[in-house]
């Protein structure tokens, strides 16, 4: 592996935690479930190279986007994207969705379901890369 993401909520000292993976040589990710307030990372955003919006609740597939988490992706983004650090959204991503997460601030998705579930997982792909890229700033890049 090239990096670890961890859930900000299941560790105690979330710094220590990205400043071990990073001693490592290895990429610090830290994520955030639905309900979980983006002020719980900010302060992280100097210790870690990617920020994982969760936009459905972790666990399983097939849920659909939260779109009150745009904000949130928003939010981090204001401060990530001069710090260098990515911001990830996982959960509930298609073609359309997409587009509001990247336009957010989101560079790095996840999709499951939208590709696995596709009749032509391929041009779901196609349309998943033409629609995040039409949104992302000349900072943020594919």
């Amino acid at each position: 592996a090239d990096g670890v993401t961890f859930h900000v909520e299941a560790t105690r000292d979330a710094r220590a935690l990205a400043h071990a993976i990073r001693a490592r040589r290895k990429k610090a990710g830290v994520a955030l479930k639905p309900r979980t307030p983006a002020s719980a990372v900010l302060e992280l955003l100097e210790h870690v190279d990617m920020v994982l919006v969760m936009t459905v609740e972790p666990g399983f597939g097939g849920q659909r986007f939260m779109r009150d988490q745009v904000e949130k992706v928003r939010a981090i983004a204001r401060k990530a994207v001069s710090l260098g650090v990515r911001i990830e959204v996982d959960g509930g991503l298609d073609p359309e969705t997409v587009r509001e997460a990247a336009s957010a601030g989101a560079s790095v998705i996840v999709a499951g379901n939208a590709v696995f579930r596709a009749p032509d997982p391929a041009r779901v792909i196609e349309e998943l890369r033409k629609n995040g890229s039409d949104s992302w700033g000349s900072s943020l890049g594919p």
